[in-house]
C-alpha cells in the first residue's frame, strides 16, 4: 500500500514504483487524497482509496479524523507493508501500523520541507514534530534522499543508522528526458518548482532585475504551480503583477517538462526549502541543460559545481545573479555544463533506484530468522 497526501504526488513520482510492483507480482493499493490525479490512477489498473487529509492546517479534531480514517483502512486491508509518503502521512500511518502490530512501514522522507526549511520562525512546529516522529520511530524503516536529512534524523533520535536507507531521489526516465537540440532565439532560464518563497522565486526575481539593469538580453520563465496547500505559496496575483511588468513570465503548471526543458538554455532553482533531490534538476540534468542552484543538501547531491552547474549561497540574490551572468555569456560553458548533467543524471535512472527500493522490500518483508524474532 502507497499512501501519501496528494494523489498528483502519487501520479507524479510514484506511478513507475506501483508498476514495478505490480509487475514483479505484488497486489498494489494507492491511498491518497481526492483530486485530478485520482483518476488516472485508476485508469492505470490500480485500487485506489479516497482519503480526505488536510495537507495543511493543524486543528486537532481534523488530525484527529485523518488519523482514524488512515487506521480504519489499515485495519480493514491489513497490507503487508505500508510506504508512506509526506509528512502527516508518515506520522499518522506509523501511529496506525504500530498499533495494528502485523504491518510492516516503510517511510521515505523526500526532504524536511516547509517545517524545517526556516528552522526559527517554525521552531514550535518543528518541536511538536520531532516529538511525533521520535515516538513512531519504532519498527518504522525509512529512506532518505540526500545524507544530511538522514544525519539530522540520526541525530534527533528519530531513526537509526540500522532502520534507515539512502536512495538518492524517486528516479528518472532517461528516455523520456533526454538532450534535444537547444532552442534557438533568446537566451531561456526556467525557474521550475512549485510556486513557493522557499524555493527561492523572490532571489530569482531580484537576480532577474538586476541582470536587466545590466543590460543583458534574455528570458526568465516560472513553471509551476500555485501550492495553496503550502503557507509559504506565492499568490497568484504576485506572480500575475510580475509578469505586466516583464521581470519574468509565468507559464504555470506544464504537465509534459520535457517539451519545457527543449525551450530552456539556462535551469535555475535558488531553494532552500530542505529538498530531498529536486525532481526538476534531475530532469534538467538528464536534459542536458546547465544548473544554478543554491549549495544546500538535496540540491547539491545532483548539482556537482563547475561539472553540471554552479552552486550559490542560499538568500543571496547577488551571487545568483553572479552565476546567471556568467552563463549568459558563456555558451561554451552552458554546453560543457549540459553535457556533465547528462552523465550525473545517469545515477539517478529510474530503473537502478527502483530496484534499490524493491531490495528494501524485499528485506523488510521477508520472515525473521528463528531464534531472533
Amino acid at each position: 500500500m502507497l499512501l501519501a497526501n496528494t494523489s498528483w504526488y502519487i501520479y507524479n513520482f510514484r506511478l513507475p514504483l506501483a508498476k514495478r510492483l505490480r509487475a514483479e507480482g505484488y497486489e498494489v493499493i494507492l491511498v491518497s487524497p481526492f483530486d485530478a490525479y485520482a483518476p488516472r490512477l485508476q485508469e492505470a489498473g490500480f485500487r485506489w482509496i479516497r482519503l480526505p487529509l488536510a495537507r495543511s492546517g493543524l486543528n486537532p479534531i481534523q488530525e484527529l479524523r485523518s488519523a482514524v480514517r488512515i487506521f480504519n483502512i489499515y485495519r480493514r486491508d491489513r497490507p503487508d507493508l505500508v510506504h508512506q509518503f509526506t509528512l502527516k502521512c508518515v506520522i499518522y500511518g506509523s501511529a496506525a501500523a504500530s498499533v495494528l502490530k502485523s504491518i510492516r512501514v516503510l517511510n521515505s522522507v523526500t526532504g524536511l520541507g516547509y517545517v524545517f526549511s526556516d528552522a526559527k520562525r517554525r521552531h514550535a512546529l518543528r518541536f511538536l514534530v520531532g516529538i511525533l516522529l521520535r515516538l513512531t520511530a519504532r519498527r518504522t524503516t525509512i529512506v532518505f534522499q540526500n545524507p544530511e536529512d538522514r544525519a539530522e534524523y540520526i541525530r534527533n533520535g528519530w531513526t537509526t543508522a540500522a532502520a534507515s536507507h539512502l536512495v538518492r531521489g524517486s528516479g528518472v526516465n532517461l528516455q523520456r528526458f533526454a538532450p534535444r537540440p537547444r532552442s534557438p532565439g533568446t537566451t531561456t532560464i526556467v525557474f521550475p518548482g512549485r510556486m513557493l518563497s522557499d524555493k527561492g522565486i523572490f532571489e530569482f526575481v531580484d537576480a532577474v532585475r538586476l541582470l536587466r539593469s545590466r543590460g543583458l538580453d534574455f528570458r526568465a520563465v516560472l513553471v509551476g504551480r500555485v501550492d495553496l496547500g503550502n503557507p509559504a505559496s506565492v499568490p497568484a496575483e504576485q506572480l500575475r503583477q510580475w509578469s505586466e511588468e516583464g521581470v519574468i513570465e509565468w507559464w504555470g503548471w506544464e504537465e509534459h517538462m520535457e517539451a519545457t526543458y527543449a525551450k530552456a538554455h539556462i535551469v535555475c532553482l535558488p531553494s532552500y526549502y530542505r529538498e530531498g533531490v529536486p525532481m526538476s534538476l534531475v530532469e534538467a540534468a538528464a536534459c542536458g541543460l546547465p544548473i544554478v542552484a543554491t549549495d544546500v543538501p538535496g540540491c547539491r547531491e545532483i548539482v556537482r559545481e563547475n561539472v553540471n552547474g554552479l552552486l550559490v549561497p542560499p538568500r543571496d540574490s547577488i551571487q545568483l545573479a553572479k552565476a546567471l551572468q556568467l552563463l549568459l555569456e558563456n555558451a561554451e560553458l552552458q554546453l560543457r555544463l549540459g553535457a556533465g548533467g547528462r552523465e550525473v543524471a545517469a545515477e539517478f535512472a529510474s530503473g537502478h533506484v527502483l530496484d534499490e527500493i524493491l531490495g528494501i522490500y524485499r528485506r523488510i518483508l521477508e520472515p525473521p530468522v528463528a531464534g531472533n524474532a
